[in-house]
């Protein structure tokens, strides 16, 4: 039987005391968002394909009011005209919930996870604003942050794997496992309906506070704005029930899954085999630097070739390949870790070389992995166990601070589970990683079809599968994670920490082309043109012939993969990448 998410939160209410609701007045507004540190071009990236027993890597306007206009039809004797709900405000939508149902979405900063899940329950809410108390002497209280159902099944799933007891689950404070205030994600009266769910979609965010002059007026969510243009008659009462739910309430006893369709049953038919990855890399300095400095322009540079020497750049990156356990804890596993930084270029104002930084943390992240595999192979593999990406920076970055390496970088950094065909990363800053797909017209969903260009005169169907999420404080300006001798303290500060990374997971499936690169390739080649380029690498290896897959997939059902010349051309890919974004860079 299947459960929702309301229900689980429903059963394990059942179980913890109803205590006093949370009720206050929601205020103050969410943190600025400024640029400080303007930053300069360079490229680094990595690429990979994915082909079993082996995969590769290389580098890499106002909106109409609704309610005035139905005033205006009302006066003219005209019957009103039905706005399109996209073109609706949020304002309308907020106005019209508050008026059925007024709730307030709070709860106080030192509740507890059991507070919290019944307070969800009981008040029929999907988030809540996490509010301060303390200073009884202001009628406002200070939003913190925002909790959600979804989090707390999180935290949940989490504290279960974790093996922590019932009790240690429901009395974890809610302040701990927040969204802290200065990274909510909040919208705004004006906008409309379109443009949230928009928003909501791309972050796969489910509620979505809005703002208005520096307090949150209320919380919207997807079922909101769906409701939003039904009258109560139409959700209610005995023809609503024949027409829309008598027909269809109640599955029968013989009720089976279908099967998957034939392209997916091709998928899971190699489910279990495990995929690999072969990695290839390349690395570009700014073209205008020297051992001297950097030039600002070609004049500055001088008659010299561009500067092509990998020790100049500000970018790192490491890729090591580790033994330890797996999730069951019983046996080993390759893991193939990678990742990338970008040492932020303004520290040389201050007589720090930016290189340092980026190189210290990607450099540790290499040590820790090596020293986490040889304590496995010590202890038979009884200490130890697959290290997160967010973990692991958190690591490195302890060890950079330690050793009082001053300066800052954005970073990436991920490890694919060959077994489970899983590429997990957690990302700061303008950093990131790109999965290119091809993926037929036929089996494409709607949003992934080619409709522009007619079938006949399309050159192949490989397609932008994942993009991952950067984080920027401002355009110019992404957050990073630093260090300047002495912690810092101000909250509105671009220093993030391992814990505040975007930390996804995308599933890789064989012929996959994986691009992890920093915002050296990203900032001067667009994405459609990325995957022009391996396109025109795969063309050139026959990888695929012609633009199709069909050849490549029956040369995969007769055993032969190509991973031996994946492997070779692999570092090919990402040369191509790094010219092209050279090359742009250059133009602008």
């Amino acid at each position: 039987m299947m459960a929702t998410r309301r229900e689980l939160l429903l059963k394990l209410a059942a179980k913890v005391s109803n205590n006093q609701r949370a009720t206050a007045t929601i205020a103050t507004g969410l943190a600025a968002r400024n640029g400080l540190i303007q930053r300069s071009s360079r490229s680094f990236s990595t690429a990979a394909q994915v082909d079993p027993p082996t995969a590769t890597i290389v580098n890499k306007a106002a909106t109409p009011d609704l309610a005035s206009s139905l005033d205006q039809a009302k006066l003219e004797g005209e019957t009103p005209k039905r706005s399109r709900v996209s073109d609706v405000t949020i304002q309308e939508v907020l106005k019209a919930k508050h008026t059925a149902r007024w709730v307030e979405p709070v709860i106080p900063h030192n509740a507890t996870v059991r507070d919290a899940i019944v307070t969800c329950i009981s008040q029929n809410i999907s988030g809540m604003m996490v509010v301060d108390r303390t200073d009884t002497m202001k009628r406002q209280q200070k939003c913190v942050g925002l909790i959600t159902s979804r989090d707390l099944l999180r935290i949940m799933a989490a504290s279960i794997k974790d093996g922590k007891s019932e009790e240690e689950i429901l009395n974890q404070s809610v302040i701990q496992q927040m969204t802290p205030i200065n990274q909510v994600i909040y919208g705004r009266p004006d906008e409309t309906i379109g443009m949230c769910r928009a928003i909501m979609a791309k972050l796969g965010i489910k509620c979505l506070p809005i703002l208005v002059d520096g307090r949150v007026e209320g919380i919207i969510t997807a079922r909101d704005m769906s409701e939003f243009y039904y009258d109560p008659k139409d959700l209610g009462g005995k023809k609503n029930y024949l027409t829309d739910v008598s027909e269809r309430v109640g599955l029968s006893e013989n009720t089976s899954m279908a099967e998957p369709p034939i392209f997916v049953r091709q998928h899971l038919a190699s489910k279990h085999d495990p995929l690999f990855i072969n990695v290839g890399t390349a690395e570009y300095p700014h073209p205008f630097k020297s051992h001297d400095g950097v030039g600002a322009n070609r004049r500055d540079f001088g008659p010299d070739d561009l500067a092509t020497d990998p020790s100049l750049s500000e970018d790192a990156h490491f890729v090591s390949t580790v033994e330890m356990l797996d999730e069951s804890g019983t046996s080993m596993q390759k893991l193939l870790y990678m990742g990338v930084a970008d040492g932020v270029g303004s520290w040389r104002e201050y007589g720090v070389d930016p290189r340092d930084f980026s190189r210290m943390l990607m450099g540790e992240c290499q040590h820790i992995l090596h020293e986490a595999s040889s304590e496995c192979s010590a202890t038979g593999g009884t200490a130890c166990t697959m290290i997160s990406p967010a973990e692991l920076l958190a690591r490195s970055y302890k060890r950079t601070k330690e050793a009082n390496v001053i300066g800052s970088s954005t970073a990436c950094v991920g490890v694919f589970d060959s077994v489970h065909h899983q590429l997990h990363f957690s990302n700061i800053g303008d950093s990131g990683i790109i999965v290119l797909r091809h993926i037929d017209s036929d089996v494409a969903s709607a949003l992934q079809r080619n409709r522009t260009t007619p079938r006949t005169e399309r050159k192949s169907d490989l397609r932008i599968a994942f993009v991952s999420q950067q984080q920027l404080k401002s355009f110019n300006h992404p957050y990073q994670m630093g260090w300047t001798g002495e912690e810092v303290v101000d909250k509105n500060s671009s220093f993030k920490q391992a814990s505040d990374s975007c930390t996804s997971s995308v599933h890789i499936l064989r012929g996959d082309i994986i691009i992890m690169a920093t915002d050296g390739l990203f900032d001067n080649v667009d994405i459609d043109d990325i995957a022009s380029i391996a396109l025109k690498w795969e063309l050139d290896n026959e990888f695929i012939d012609n633009g199709g897959i069909d050849t490549r997939r029956r040369r995969w059902e007769s055993g032969s993969s190509l991973t031996d010349i994946s492997a070779q051309c692999i570092p090919t890919l990402a040369e191509m990448l790094c010219q092209k974004a050279r090359e742009n860079s250059l133009d602008n």
